[in-house]
C-alpha cells in the first residue's frame, strides 16, 4: 500500500483583518503536524458572527500580502464566490471533491470548537476532514456529555492517525496563542493609531496606506 500523500490543513475565518494571532499558530500546524500546506480560507458570510467590517476583496487582498512571505501557508478563495453563508461543510465538501482521498486537517480553536454542536451540519464535517483543535497550552479543553460520547470515539492521541487515513480523527494540539484580535486591530487602525508589529509588514502597508480600517496611516 502506498503512503498517502502530506496532509492539508485548513484554516477559516474572517480574517477582519489578518494578524499574527492567525499566522503563528498556522505556522505551528504546519510544522507540529507535517503538513504539506495551511490553507487560509476568508469566508464571505460568517454564519455565526456579525458581518466582516471591510469587503472580501479588500480582506482577500490583505491576507495574501500576509502569507507572500510565509512558506507553506497559501490562500484559498473558494467561500468568497459562494453565495449565502460560508458553512464549513461546504467548503470541506468541495476540497474532498477535488483533492480525492488526501487527508485533511480542519483546524479550529477551542471555543469554536465547544460550540460545534451549534455549526451546520457539524456532525458531517468528519466525514470529510480530521478536526485538528487548537488549545492554548496548558489548558486542556474539557467536554461533557454525549458531545464527550462523539468525542471519545473519534479522538487520536497519535498525529500518525491524521496520515493513515483522509478524515474521521479529533486531535488537540497545544499552539501559541498571542493576545492579539481583530477586533483589537480595528479599534487602532479606527482611531488612526498604528497596528505596525501586529501583522505582516506587507500586510500593514495594504491595508494602512487605503485607510481600509479608518484613516490612512504612513
Amino acid at each position: 500500500m502506498m503512503p498517502r500523500q502530506a496532509p492539508i490543513g485548513i484554516l477559516g475565518g474572517t480574517f477582519d483583518p489578518v494578524h499574527f494571532g492567525h499566522l503563528r499558530p498556522a505556522v505551528e500546524l504546519l510544522q507540529h503536524l507535517g503538513l504539506a500546506e495551511v490553507r487560509l480560507v476568508p469566508g464571505r458570510v460568517p454564519p455565526h458572527r456579525p458581518p466582516p467590517r471591510v469587503g472580501p476583496g479588500q480582506r482577500l487582498a490583505v491576507l495574501r500580502e500576509a502569507v507572500a512571505e510565509l512558506p507553506g501557508l497559501r490562500v484559498d478563495d473558494r467561500e468568497l464566490h459562494r453565495d449565502g453563508p460560508s458553512f464549513t461543510v461546504d467548503t470541506l465538501c468541495s476540497l474532498r471533491q477535488e483533492l480525492g482521498d488526501r487527508p485533511l486537517c480542519f483546524a479550529l480553536g477551542t471555543d469554536a470548537f465547544l460550540g460545534l454542536p451549534r455549526w451546520h451540519r457539524w456532525e458531517t464535517l468528519i466525514d470529510y476532514a480530521h478536526l485538528v483543535v487548537m488549545e492554548r497550552p496548558g489548558h486542556p479543553t474539557r467536554v461533557s456529555g454525549a458531545f464527550a460520547q462523539w468525542l471519545e470515539a473519534r479522538r487520536t492521541r497519535d498525529p500518525y492517525d491524521l496520515r493513515a487515513r483522509p478524515a474521521g480523527q479529533v486531535y488537540f494540539l497545544p499552539v501559541t496563542q498571542l493576545d492579539i484580535s481583530a477586533t483589537g486591530v480595528r479599534r487602532l487602525l479606527a482611531r488612526g493609531e498604528s497596528a505596525r508589529c501586529l501583522m505582516p509588514e506587507r500586510a500593514w502597508r495594504e491595508l494602512a496606506g487605503r485607510g481600509w480600517y479608518g484613516y490612512p496611516q504612513v
